[in-house]
């Protein structure tokens, strides 16, 4: 099998296996797939932690208006009443406004948390030193995980309107968002080997990586029109230090060699002439003083 290191930019993203006869077209498709999910699970743990913070989202008629304003206009959410979470809820009001205020009871909110955690070390980057490949049915897992955490707390579903129900109902809209810029495109997205794009045309992996079935390549994801990605360097971060410590070192001997006089051996023991006769009549360590 072949062990894709997947990167974009220089950032590592996670570890992908394949073979040598799989296609270019279906390899990109597999890896932007994965590569969106693991986007998908971070923006929904983040609006998970409002949620357990701060309750369900406000309604778009109500999103960004004061309590004033709201009042005057005599406006109402009333999804944020029906969505009530398991075992009540307490007040905490959200200081920007988005979210009603109603979060869950604590052991709910524990609910939460423990899926968001486990939900990111599913998908989290550390797999790579871990030396453990992530496949697409791990990060449907993962979204799995959230959404039956989510069902637990409001199983009356959240409001249709709240960005998390929208997520695992894959209709979420992240237009105008910085969101919407890390995504990339399936259709459009480039994949890159040694500096050269790896084109659909029926080609695939073995085409590009050589042979040897048991190997392990870097591959940098990337959008079209992005340019080609920088090369890897010739050395990694960890070998530039190792380098530059040993440089140092051999630096900081040459200069006690440099103090050092060429005869300062002479006033060891072993050089004295007439140590053998000193030793004989006990004349080591004398001290001469009073």
């Amino acid at each position: 099998m072949v062990i894709i290191h997947v990167k974009h930019k220089d950032e590592s993203q996670f570890l992908y296996e394949t073979t040598l006869n799989t296609n270019v077209e279906d390899l990109v498709t597999s890896i932007v797939a994965i590569y969106n999910g693991r986007l998908k699970i971070e923006r929904i743990c983040g609006e998970m932690e409002e949620l357990s913070k701060h309750g369900t989202l406000y309604p778009p008629e109500i999103l960004g208006l004061t309590e004033d304003q709201v009042e005057e206009m005599k406006l109402i959410d009333t999804w944020g009443e029906k969505c009530i979470p398991s075992g009540g809820y307490d007040t905490n009001k959200d200081p920007i406004g988005r979210r009603n205020g109603k979060r869950p009871k604590k052991n709910m909110q524990e609910v939460l948390k423990k899926a968001i955690a486990e939900a990111r070390d599913m998908v989290t980057k550390k797999l790579v030193l871990q030396d453990k490949c992530l496949t697409l049915k791990t990060v449907q897992e993962a979204i799995n995980i959230l959404k039956g955490a989510v069902t637990i707390v409001y199983p009356m579903k959240l409001p249709p309107h709240d960005v998390i129900r929208m997520e695992f109902e894959n209709i979420e809209d992240l237009s105008g968002t910085q969101a919407s810029l890390d995504v990339i495109d399936p259709v459009t997205a480039q994949l890159w080997f040694c500096g050269k794009e790896m084109y659909r045309d029926n080609k695939t992996v073995g085409d590009y990586v050589g042979k040897i079935e048991k190997c392990r390549v870097i591959m940098k994801i990337s959008k079209r029109g992005s340019g080609a990605p920088a090369r890897e360097p010739v050395m990694s971060e960890e070998d530039r230090k190792q380098l530059m410590l040993h440089a140092y070192r051999r630096q900081e001997e040459l200069k006690k060699l440099d103090k050092d006089d060429d005869d300062n051996y002479l006033n060891s023991d072993w050089a004295d002439s007439q140590n053998l006769k000193k030793a004989f009549h006990g004349l080591h360590n004398i001290s001469w003083r009073p």
